[in-house]
């Protein structure tokens, strides 16, 4: 039967007699991905093959009408009413909730006029035919979510029976516990799903598996990936076997991989109906003879044009399942789009060819997305550098030729660096303490042909990066700090001080004055703090090098730390250890320790806002906000909360201060022990200087003075551009309370999902509220995403995925960079977002990446493990304050990791060591 030809359709009635059914069934061959709430995402991803030609069995669907009829009296509301109170951590009650779901579906049965309707279409497929009987979900195979495997499906069905039986066992098994556990995890409402049933003539296929049509491992585009085995493709579905698997080059149809899997397990049809798995030994395959492929090279290449095509229906990279009868035609069943690949820029490269792209989100500590305004933000900061460095930037609100955008997060184009013989010698030994691993991946791509070295002199560089230090002075600054350092400081404090006095305007401003200012203190003043303030930070590291030069094996690494600890002028440090002596004043008076100690953090902010607290935490807590407000997590995206707005996570991390066991040193106390070990050990390598030589002393003594002047002041920079996105998001709600005012918007805070543009074309009288919600909707999904690039390639290859990992040190053992010298051992406590989070005193913080919002938690942690940073980077520099043992750039922790298993970290060696609860390794 001709799959392209809808059963049974009269001319001049779009969808037969089976569209007058009530509205129960649906052929396929008329289905449109536009009847997602009818059909399903399965049914309406099938509808749209066949439309475009592709190949495909014959077959028709039962709409979520049928459902919806079966159930409208059952009562099934009553469950859905208690799953919308249960938590997703919940599992019992999530079990117990979708069991009783499913007895009422079951119990509910299949109504007589449905039950017809279906045996009629059945009919018509023939005589008894073998189908499939699929589950098509309304919330299923989604370009956002996949949701797969989550209903079931039933194969080689033969009889009326038999159909309906499955056809009932199919809409109980939306009520799976996998399916409601998925869902609610997900934030997807149980009662907007319904389910419609797919019903297709089954292929009795000779071999059958999975295609997909980009790389899901390496994000390859132009890869097509195939797993293949003899049978049903159920087994390859259902990792029953362990496939043959063949990578396809789509573009010059080369197959670049085969691989022959040991096929162990085959799933057949049974005459009659049903299926049975065949288990095989390894000794009986072949008669012990060489496997062969189950797929030759023109079957591979087929399916890999199939590929293209598919994927040139859908617009997007797919997952799709195939089959090959006994006669040798290929067959589709089933495509979805791959919701794992990690999206690509949102605009191209000017320039042809190959292009490298480098995370500056991860690199800022941030494995969040940024909100729409956010990203806005970020791009008048980069235009503004970039104008500086003499790039053309002829509109700064779509950022410098440098950015681009993918998955909510920042991106800058690193291709030049990468052909550039200076700036391969310069920014991978930058990132060498900034973020390790990214420098690795850089090195890596050093080999690749793509990337070749065409810039071979300095001069471009030069062009760019003078008018910069011209402009601010940098060498000025350079030898300011290295012969006058006190003055180099008070220019620091006069030039912050500047900077925040033109934070100011006027209360009267109108809101396009107030988007004129957003722009004019993001896109003009904040960025000059960086190369103002930047050159005093690097000089003192420089200097450190410097020291480690001149005493080589006299100034190992561990010792050198140590000199780089309890820095003064930090302004984080400073930051957590005023919420420590907040928490300090609080201790004196038992019964505000009791009042904070005895409520959650949530609870606390309520009385906060009520002006409630007790009085000694009231005033205390003020006076922090009063300086440190402007502060958050995430706080590079202005959409994002300052503590200011929200203090729920500061008001827990004092409470969790409060739980600190009396006589351990205190953290102020660890701070002043480390500072006196900081001088001691300048002190030590002074001393070994001074047997070279009195010279030698001289040089190490104002080298490491300057060190120990300057670096507390690696901080700073951002500290200042996070005043200047505080105030540019206290203008910005100000103009979002009148566009909610006047219902342009649902609340302030949704100014936040719009960019300046957008804000002008509100405040012109448009309504964006569907364009809020839209993008809200965007931008939980990418919340979800756990695995976020480093480094992306245009062609969606992330290097990571090629990289030897370089991830096991040993047994059971993560190696990364030594961050902080010392050995703890203790239990994990992985933590993804700090707000909310609970630390017990001691444990091992191990978080995908840090910012100043976490570090609050660093006062109490014996230890830090980061997926993310290097020696140098934010989170490294402020444990080492702590004198708590750190590694980062340990990829994959937070995954290999888990909560409550006993941790071993060397901090020197950069090494982790795994245990469980039992004192098993990993």
């Amino acid at each position: 039967m001709d799959s392209q030809q809808p059963l049974n359709q009269p001319e001049g009635h779009p969808a037969g007699p089976r569209k007058a059914a009530q509205g129960f069934i649906v052929d396929i061959a008329t289905i449109r991905g536009s009847m997602l709430s009818e059909v399903g995402g399965k049914a309406a991803n099938l509808g749209e093959l066949v439309s475009a030609g592709l190949p495909f069995p014959p077959g028709f669907c039962l709409t979520t009408h049928a459902y919806r009829r079966a159930l409208a009296a059952a009562g099934l509301d009553t469950v859905l009413r208690e799953l919308s109170e249960a938590g997703s951590t919940d599992t019992g009650t999530l079990n117990s909730l979708a069991a009783r779901a499913r007895s009422v579906v079951l119990d509910a049965g299949i109504p007589g006029e449905v039950a017809e309707a279906v045996l009629a279409a059945y009919r018509e497929l023939g005589e008894e035919v073998p189908v499939a009987v699929r589950s098509s979900a309304t919330a299923e195979d989604l370009p956002g979510a996949s949701f797969a495997g989550q209903q079931d499906t039933f194969l080689n069905v033969v009889g009326a029976e038999a159909v309906l039986d499955a056809v009932g066992r199919c809409w109980a098994s939306l009520w799976t516990d996998r399916a409601v556990s998925y869902r609610t995890t997900n934030g997807v409402d149980h009662s907007s799903v319904a389910l419609a049933v797919v019903i297709q003539e089954m292929v009795a296929s000779a071999t059958a598996g999975v295609m997909f049509t980009a790389n899901p491992v390496t994000g390859k585009r132009h890869e097509a990936v195939i797993d293949a085995s003899p049978g049903l493709g159920e087994a390859v579905v259902s990792g029953a076997v362990n496939p043959d698997q063949y990578v396809v080059d789509i573009n010059s149809r080369t197959i670049v991989k085969r691989s022959l899997g040991d096929r162990l397990v085959e799933i057949r049809p049974l005459p009659g109906g049903g299926t049975e798995r065949i288990e095989r030994a390894a000794s009986e395959q072949s008669g012990g003879s060489a496997l062969k492929a189950c797929l030759d090279d023109r079957q591979i290449l087929d399916l890999a044009g199939l590929a293209r095509r598919v994927e040139q229906h859908y617009g997007a990279p797919q997952d799709t399942e195939w089959a090959i009868d006994g006669a040798g035609k290929l067959w589709l069943t089933q495509s979805r789009p791959i919701t794992t690949l990690y999206p690509q820029m949102t605009r191209n490269p000017p320039l042809p060819g190959e292009h490298a792209f480098l995370n500056f989100s991860l690199a800022q500590g941030l494995t969040r997305p940024l909100t729409p305004m956010g990203l806005a933000g970020i791009r008048l900061v980069a235009s503004c550098v970039a104008t500086t460095a003499s790039f053309d930037v002829p509109d700064p609100r779509s950022g410098p030729p440098a950015y681009y955008e993918a998955g909510q997060r920042i991106f800058f184009d690193l291709t030049a660096v990468l052909r550039s013989r200076i700036g391969r010698a310069i920014v991978p030994r930058v990132f060498d303490v900034m973020e390790a691993r990214s420098a690795m991946l850089m090195r890596e791509l050093f080999e690749d042909p793509r990337f070749s070295v065409t810039i071979k002199t300095p001069l471009k560089l030069i062009r760019h990066v003078g008018p910069v230090a011209a402009k601010y002075r940098v060498p000025e600054s350079f030898l300011r700090g290295l012969f006058a350092p006190a003055s180099a400081m008070k220019r620091v404090d006069r030039l912050s001080a500047e900077l925040r006095r033109s934070f100011s305007v006027p209360e009267n401003a109108t809101p396009h004055q107030r988007i004129a200012y957003v722009q004019r203190i993001l896109g003009e003043r904040v960025f000059p703090t960086v190369p103002t303030v930047l050159p005093l930070p690097v000089l003192g590291f420089a200097m450190l090098a410097l020291v480690r030069r001149l005493l080589g094996a006299q100034a190992p690494y561990s010792e050198l730390q140590t000199v780089i600890r309890g820095l003064a002028d930090n302004v984080t440090t400073q930051m957590d250890l005023a919420l420590w002596h907040l928490a300090s004043d609080i201790r004196q008076d038992p019964d505000a320790t009791s009042f904070m100690v005895g409520r959650t953090a949530g609870e606390l902010a309520l009385h906060y806002r009520d002006a409630t607290l007790p009085p000694v935490a009231q005033s205390g807590m003020k006076a922090f906000l009063l300086e440190y407000g402007h502060r958050a997590v995430a706080e590079i995206d202005l959409g994002m909360p300052r503590w200011a707005d929200d203090p729920t996570h500061v008001l827990g991390v004092v409470a969790n201060y409060l739980r600190l066991e009396p006589g351990a040193d205190t953290p102020d106390q660890q701070f002043d022990k480390a500072a006196r070990e900081a001088d001691d050990q300048v002190a030590r390598l002074v001393a070994r200087a001074r047997a070279k030589s009195p010279l030698h002393a001289a040089v190490v003594r104002t080298a490491l003075d300057r060190t120990r002047r300057f670096a507390g002041l690696r901080e700073l920079p951002k500290y200042n551009l996070v005043l200047g996105l505080a105030a540019a998001r206290e203008q910005l709600l100000l103009v979002g309370n009148g566009l909610a005012a006047s219902q342009r918007i649902e609340d302030a805070e949704d100014i936040f999902f719009l960019d300046l543009d957008d804000a002008e074309v509100a405040l012109a009288g448009g309504d964006l509220r569907g364009v809020v919600a839209e993008r809200r909707a965007a931008y939980e999904l990418e919340l979800r995403r756990r695995h976020i690039p480093r480094l992306l390639l245009s062609d969606g290859t992330e290097p990571e995925a090629t990289a030897p990992r370089g991830l096991q040190a040993g047994p059971g053992t993560l190696s990364g960079s030594p961050a902080s010298a010392g050995l703890v051992t203790a239990r994990a406590r992985v933590i993804m977002d700090p707000v909310g989070a609970h630390l017990e005193p001691g444990e091992i913080l191990v978080a995908p990446s840090t910012d100043p919002g976490w570090t609050p938690l660093f006062l109490t942690a014996g230890g830090l493990v980061m997926e993310m940073g290097g020696p140098n980077s934010h989170g490294a520099v402020v444990a080492r304050e702590y004198g708590i043992p750190a590694v980062v750039g340990v990829p994959d922790a937070t995954a290999r990791i888990a909560s409550g298993q006993q941790l071993t970290v060397d901090g020197a060696a950069g090494t982790v060591t795994v245990k469980d609860v039992t004192g098993g390794g990993v």
